[in-house]
């Protein structure tokens, strides 16, 4: 009798607790599926971006809105979905798992681990598309952001929450010089992520391993959509990237994004809208493909405390066909950057590495945030290298040279030699002052062009060694004084006597 009572009980209560609301769902039908494009009917209450849910677990993002037909993309293997299948949605815009976990792993375009470290548990999602921050909330550029490259440094600096398009033909280093950046931000607080966009799957472990070596994938997270993925996976990429970049940025931390690169993510974005049926534009690209790469690089921003803080920096990579920066990619995210490092195919192949035009390269924003100490000499180093250029050209043709044009040549050449560097060894700011200071003020002179590096390297380990409080106040980015400039002058012709 008791146990009756107590079931009759718990039923009466189970029943009082009862949801009887009818659960709403939006579902469709393939109607057509092709080349990982579905084009679905029935599903009149969807929006755009909108992720679906297709059998098997499989996602797709809704890119089209026809008048009867809705036309998504699928993001996988879809060999298991076949016309006339059901399609739900979900009522959410497309995001990836964001946290802490994140760091020092290899995820895919989802957010989903690819390194063999077992899943990484996270219990917060982004979403991949999001407006960018506006003006009023925007800081201006004025902390540099140091790549460890002299070249760059000294002359197209970089400063957080600036986005700095790196562009050049294949094979001219321009993977290089954003894998060093990454490397250069050990110990200085900036989470990296760079986000591989149809790149060889050998480059991706090449580059892996260097950051494991070197101690940077600590701070780092790589994305990776290679070559071997669906273009649609290509295409939300760059926007994962960002969108786990956000959630640093919204804890008040500094982001740096490598997308590498740019041309193939447009290149996917093409294809998937060639299937889609959009009228091609310019090039076979639809007509929204400057709008593609705009939303993207505009969430890039430094923001004001007050609005949480934290900025997110770019390095997106273009890659340009025989030197023509006027093709349409190029020129539309030329125009979205705040500048451009150019690198040139006749400087990579005459010696020069890294083979950046500083003729053609330009930083718009980045020399408001460039320290006082290199700020100092970078001018004088960037004028002397122009009337360097113009003379070369000159002389040439040119049989007897006055004493001065020589000597204007000869320093012209050290400034040259002064700048190579090889790939995976930034420098620190107290090494590319010393470098740029000897250089400048004459002190290399005596030592011929071919000995000047050899000499470069011994020189900075003996300062680093014997001049230790030089090289510290270096470190500290401050305008050189009269007195410092003295000392360090008479650091350089210690060793020249010694050496």
């Amino acid at each position: 009798m008791e146990d009756s009572k107590r079931i009759i009980e718990t039923l009466r209560r189970e029943i009082e607790h009862l949801d009887v609301a009818p659960e709403v769902k939006n579902i469709g039908t393939i109607i057509e599926l092709k080349d990982g494009i579905a084009r679905i009917s029935g599903l009149s209450q969807c929006f755009l971006s909108e992720m679906l849910e297709f059998p098997s677990g499989l996602f797709g993002i809704v890119l089209n809105l026809e008048e009867d037909l809705v036309g998504a993309v699928l993001l996988g293997d879809y060999s298991h979905v076949k016309e006339g299948d059901m399609v739900k949605t979900t009522g959410q815009i497309m995001s990836v798992p964001v946290g802490d976990d994140l760091l020092s792993r290899v995820v895919d375009a989802l957010g989903q681990p690819v390194d063999g470290k077992g899943d990484i548990q996270l219990s917060e999602r982004y979403p991949i598309e999001k407006i960018a921050p506006g003006v009023i909330t925007r800081k201006t550029v004025s902390v540099s952001l140091e790549t460890g490259v002299k070249a760059i440094d000294a002359m197209i600096p970089i400063g957080r929450g600036q986005r700095e398009l790196i562009i050049g033909d294949r094979q001219t280093g321009k993977t290089a010089i954003a894998i060093d950046t990454i490397i250069n931000q050990k110990g200085k607080g900036v989470i990296c992520i760079y986000c591989a966009v149809g790149q060889k799957e050998s480059k991706t472990a090449r580059i892996i391993s260097e950051l494991q070596k070197r101690g940077a994938m600590e701070y780092t997270i790589v994305v990776n959509a290679p070559a071997s993925a669906a273009a649609s996976l290509q295409y939300i990429a760059p926007f994962s990237a960002t969108a786990i970049g956000e959630y640093f940025m919204d804890k008040g931390k500094d982001v740096l994004v490598v997308y590498d690169d740019l041309s193939k993510h447009a290149w996917a974005y093409r294809e998937i809208s060639l299937l889609l049926r959009r009228p091609p534009g310019r090039e076979a690209y639809p007509g929204d493909v400057f709008y593609l790469h705009s939303r993207l690089l505009e969430r890039s921003a430094r923001r004001l405390p007050e609005f949480g803080g934290g900025s997110i920096t770019s390095l997106p990579i273009i890659e340009t066909q025989s030197g023509d920066v006027s093709a349409y990619i190029p020129t539309n995210v030329i125009s979205i950057t705040d500048g451009q490092i150019y690198l040139d195919t006749d400087l990579f192949y005459s010696g020069a590495r890294p083979a950046i035009n500083v003729g053609l390269s330009v930083s718009r924003v980045g020399s408001s945030a460039q320290t006082k100490a290199m700020k100092q000499f970078a001018g004088k180093l960037r004028l002397d290298l122009a009337q360097y250029r113009e003379l070369a050209a000159f002389a040439q043709f040119e049989g007897d040279l006055d004493e001065n044009t020589k000597k204007q040549l000869e320093r012209g050449k050290r400034m040259t030699e002064i700048l190579k560097q090889d790939q995976y060894e930034p420098q620190n700011l107290a090494r590319q002052v010393i470098a740029i200071f000897s250089v400048t003020q004459g002190l290399a002179d005596d030592i011929s062009v071919g000995e000047l590096r050899v000499f470069m390297a011994k020189l900075l380990q003996f300062m680093e060694a014997e001049k230790k409080e030089i090289v510290e106040e270096l470190l500290k980015g401050e305008k050189l004084s009269d007195e410092l400039q003295a000392r360090l002058t008479d650091g350089i012709n210690q060793f020249k006597k010694i050496s």
